[in-house]
């Protein structure tokens, strides 16, 4: 086939054997040109997976709202009562307001619950709270419970923790220096990040967590850490901590299975004083469940030691 190929190049004339080459270059140039398109394909393909799959796992992971539904029957706390605001895009927030049994209170609680359920799941707090002499505020988060909205990442928790805030301070007229912010798991990144912008007499820190990449490392050891800044959200509590200017208290589980009690104590170590860090031994990711009555005893002491002289 060479030799007739040969004879056929020495015979020809000029202008085909031109033609015949020219075509034989760009055929080839087509070709590479596929494989080149092929190859960026494929690697857009592969990011695109891995950020948008990524985001919607992180999504997954995050947020284990409970939401209302009209057949519920939710009874209302013992001195609680039903109070709703907005947060700065109109999205309306459910909370139940719980009045202290003896009257002035002591200060004023604003709980942040964690990332599952509602907060008919923390009403016992708000009631345990509320027996030791402390006013308390209990809310969900947009898409959780009876509040409007969806939530979707870390912004909109500040968002609608901010609104919680503002609304203490404007409507029920609390003073900053008297409020105390008390956070659970999830929670704890929106009262980190409370407290580290606005003043507050006193920041409960309950089975947090360092940064949504701590966690990543925890849930998802085979996920490359350099593909954690592809998230949507940071909760970099870790950081932000150094900026709180109250008295803290840090509490963690020595069991706790979901948030490791390393976690508690990093925070601890990034923390300015005065703080307190109590490790409780045997247990669980669910501290106050775990320690009842004598646990939610020792919270409200610490937040009327550190509130009650601020008159």
């Amino acid at each position: 086939m060479s030799g007739v190929l040969l004879c056929w190049l020495a015979l020809a004339p000029k202008e085909v054997v031109a033609s015949y080459f020219q075509l034989k270059i760009s055929g080839h140039r087509q070709r590479k040109q596929r494989v080149l398109l092929t190859i960026i394909f494929t690697i857009v393909s592969v990011l695109a997976l891995v950020f948008f799959g990524g985001r919607f796992l992180e999504s997954m992971l995050t947020f284990h709202p409970v939401r209302y539904t009209p057949d519920e029957v939710w009874t209302l706390p013992a001195n609680a009562e039903d109070v709703w605001f907005k947060a700065s895009d109109n999205t309306r927030l459910h909370g139940w307001f719980f009045h202290a049994r003896t009257h002035p209170a002591a200060a004023t609680v604003l709980y942040f619950h964690g990332n599952g359920g509602n907060l008919s799941y923390a009403g016992w707090i708000g009631e345990r709270l509320a027996g030791n002499s402390l006013d308390v505020l209990i809310f969900d988060y947009r898409g959780y419970g009876r509040s409007e909205g969806r939530m979707t990442n870390e912004r909109a928790l500040l968002a609608d923790a901010n609104a919680a805030y503002d609304y203490l301070l404007r409507e029920r007229k609390v003073r900053p220096e008297r409020l105390a912010l008390y956070g659970q798991s999830l929670g704890t990144t929106a009262a980190i990040d409370t407290a580290s912008r606005e003043i507050c007499g006193a920041l409960v820190v309950e089975s947090g967590l360092t940064s949504a990449s701590d966690m990543a490392s925890a849930l998802l050891p085979w996920l490359p850490r350099f593909l954690h800044p592809l998230g949507r959200n940071r909760f970099d509590s870790v950081h932000k901590i150094s900026g709180v200017r109250c008295p803290l208290l840090i509490t963690h589980g020595d069991q706790d299975q979901l948030i490791s009690v390393e976690q508690g104590r990093a925070l601890f170590a990034q923390a300015p004083e005065p703080k307190e860090l109590l490790i409780v031994r045997g247990a669980d990711h669910a501290l106050a469940r775990f320690g009842g009555d004598e646990y939610l005893d020792r919270v409200a002491g610490f937040i009327r030691d550190a509130i009650g002289e601020k008159k």
